[in-house]
């Protein structure tokens, strides 16, 4: 029922993020734009295989909405970090049915792209903020595919977490993806590999 979309890294600012990620992925990140909704912007870099990457943060030039932020990001605090995980769907009504408590969904846009993601209330994603976001993309040309690809290529994406068996039994019956391992221990957090045409490249 899901598949890996992208990954992104959060920080207290979006320099903070771009700058982490660009010293760990050893590439410039391409523009990206604001999430007028949730008052926040991005930058973001096409992967291999119909992947993609992102860089977020709250948008100081947007005034701060009455609700929280999506991705806990009114909470976020420390280093800029490889902090969340998103799957996509075809139907948001059924990812709803699977995960009742996850959130409500919430229609978004930038520009000519639309989408529908599940956002809890408190905009806390369950499991520390490690439960992955779910979207739906209303559009056949969503950033996976319009951006350009790099030669960056995801070989493993590692969620770390005191429950991590409980949070992969909950996942197992809607999503598998060999590249994606479910570890226990603390903290909490995510780790990524790439492999590129100049070698591994790690990501926290």
């Amino acid at each position: 029922m899901f598949t890996l979309d992208h990954i992104a890294v959060a920080g207290e600012t979006l320099a903070d993020a771009v700058t982490h990620s660009e010293t760990a992925l050893g590439i410039d990140l391409g523009p990206g734009g604001q999430h007028t909704h949730y008052a926040t912007h991005n930058r973001l870099l096409g992967l291999a295989d119909g992947l993609y990457f992102e860089a977020i943060a709250t948008d100081p030039a947007q005034p701060k909405p009455a609700y929280p932020r999506w991705f806990g990001l009114d909470r976020f605090q420390g280093a800029a970090r490889l902090d969340k995980w998103i799957l996509r769907c075809e139907d948001i009504s059924a990812a709803l049915k699977a995960f009742p408590d996850l959130g409500e969904p919430v229609h978004l846009s930038r520009g000519d792209v639309r989408w529908t993601m599940i956002v809890p209330d408190d905009g806390c994603l369950p499991f520390d903020g490690l439960f992955p976001a779910i979207i739906q993309w209303h559009t056949s040309n969503p950033p996976g595919k319009s951006l350009p690809p790099t030669d960056l290529r995801l070989t493993s994406l590692v969620v770390t977490h005191r429950e991590a068996a409980l949070l992969a039994d909950r996942l197992s019956p809607y999503f598998t993806d060999a590249r994606v391992r479910f570890q226990p221990g603390t903290p909490p957090g995510l780790r990524a590999e790439f492999e590129t045409s100049g070698g591994l490249r790690r990501l926290r």
